[in-house]
């Protein structure tokens, strides 16, 4: 019995493909994309077998309209973010009383860098980040509680970097990354 190697890639999810295939099929219909170009990024895209090949075909498209920065905020309760979400480049989240959960593991992460900045007063946070993201808490202030992360041991490469700011009151904050 062979044993699978520790730093293999995660596996791109259909739901991945179908988000930027939706990317590229609106970037078409906008005018960005010639048909050619797209036929080309959407080859990529349906053969794309890690998550920088993924992010690679949809490089150079224009930016969501949306922006690039999102504050999810709440006084209290949970807040929370699973599934296919796009994760934009900065994302601001605010709570003063509950728990946070953001999972990334399976979300569109378009930017090779995403900020996020928490500003939290009581609750724990809880985020999960990619197999092969790199995480950096150095901006990040607590008060009550100590971070809980352990790093991974080797990082795939063309992870996203994920830095994480702001202050935390009584809360503790654990990172985990994805199995797969």
């Amino acid at each position: 019995m062979t044993a699978l190697p520790e730093d293999q890639p995660p596996v791109i999810s259909e739901d991945d493909r179908d988000t930027a295939v939706q990317r590229l099929q609106q970037a078409y219909t906008e005018g960005h994309l010639s048909h050619e170009d797209l036929d080309e990024r959407l080859h990529r895209v349906l053969t794309a077998k890690t998550h920088s090949e993924l992010v690679s075909a949809l490089s150079s498209l224009p930016e969501e309209e949306a922006g690039t920065t999102s504050t999810i905020a709440a006084a209290g309760g949970r807040i929370k973010r699973r599934g296919a979400w796009r994760v934009p480049r900065t994302l601001k989240v605010a709570s003063a009383f509950g728990s946070v959960h953001l999972d990334l593991s399976r979300a569109v992460i378009e930017h090779p860098v995403v900020d996020i900045e928490l500003q939290l007063g009581s609750g724990r946070a809880k985020i999960t980040v990619p197999r092969d993201a790199i995480v950096d808490l150095d901006a990040l202030h607590t008060g009550w509680k100590d971070t809980l992360y352990k790093p991974q041991r080797r990082s795939g490469p063309g992870g996203p970097r994920i830095l994480i700011s702001g202050s935390m009151g009584f809360g503790r904050l654990k990172i985990r990354h994805a199995r797969r």
